[in-house]
């Protein structure tokens, strides 16, 4: 049986590709009740995702849910990615314990810390594989297990989120998939929770993004621009960046 998010990402990747489904339907396809299929279109309309229907659902997003790989990401923007991770790494300091999330920005940057001292945990095994390399008596590297996404090289799920509940960062370094005003987006339930408890336990948070993420939309929002301490951006247009500086302070 499916657990409760991948059910909710299954319903949402059948309503995008047909558009409009019955509750019979998922019913079928998921083999679980015509109560649950009711109450999880009841969370994805308060989530934005759908519109109710009588009998069924429709979808409410024009995008085509699809997820890019880390490789197909890691090769996008990539000296606007390289311009972020060096402006984002002058903001961790020596002693600082501090969360690296998935994703390529924050791979790059990764790459560019040289602190003698600091403790980083990470979901994300090329991040972990790269500051394994740094690893010292003072220079602490920890990679968060629980149940592997292969497409971003992350680790999540229960285990994870039991693993990080407890836990407390001087700093949060994350990205996202899509902004869109002052929600952010990723593009499942999975990494989307995982982020939102370590955005929770940290004293600063960073969002890393380059402007081809403005004025997108991905499946869930899961955190806001106004809720962060920065969004370490590249030199863009300022029109774009007018956009969001009015939720965020700016790190460009």
């Amino acid at each position: 049986m499916l657990s409760k998010n991948k059910r909710l990402e299954a319903i949402t990747k059948i309503v995008e590709k047909k558009g409009t489904v019955r509750v019979s339907e998922i019913v079928t396809s998921l083999n679980v009740s015509d109560m649950t299929v009711r109450r999880d279109f009841t969370e994805l309309e308060e989530l934005g995702i759908l519109k109710r229907t009588h009998g069924g659902a429709k979808s409410k997003n024009t995008f085509q849910y699809k997820e890019l790989s880390h490789e197909d990401k890691y090769v996008l923007n990539i000296e606007k990615k390289r311009e972020i991770a060096l402006k984002a790494v002058k903001l961790i300091e020596e002693g600082d314990t501090i969360f690296l999330g998935p994703g390529t920005t924050v791979e790059l940057m990764a790459k560019e810390i040289s602190l003698k001292s600091l403790r980083v945990l990470t979901n994300c095994l090329p991040i972990f594989e790269i500051l394994s390399e740094k690893k010292s008596e003072t220079f602490n590297v920890f990679l968060v297990g629980g149940e592997f996404r292969k497409i971003t090289k992350s680790f999540v799920g229960e285990i994870a989120n039991m693993t990080l509940k407890n836990m407390n960062f001087n700093k949060m370094f994350f990205s996202c998939n899509a902004i869109k005003e002052n929600d952010i987006m990723t593009s499942t339930f999975e990494e989307s929770y995982t982020q939102e408890i370590v955005l929770n336990n940290s004293e600063e948070k960073y969002l890393l993004a380059d402007d081809s993420k403005i004025e997108k939309i991905d499946f869930i929002n899961f955190y806001t621009l106004d809720k962060l301490t920065g969004i370490v951006i590249n030199n863009t247009e300022k029109e774009i960046l007018n956009k969001i500086e009015k939720y965020v302070n700016l790190v460009i």
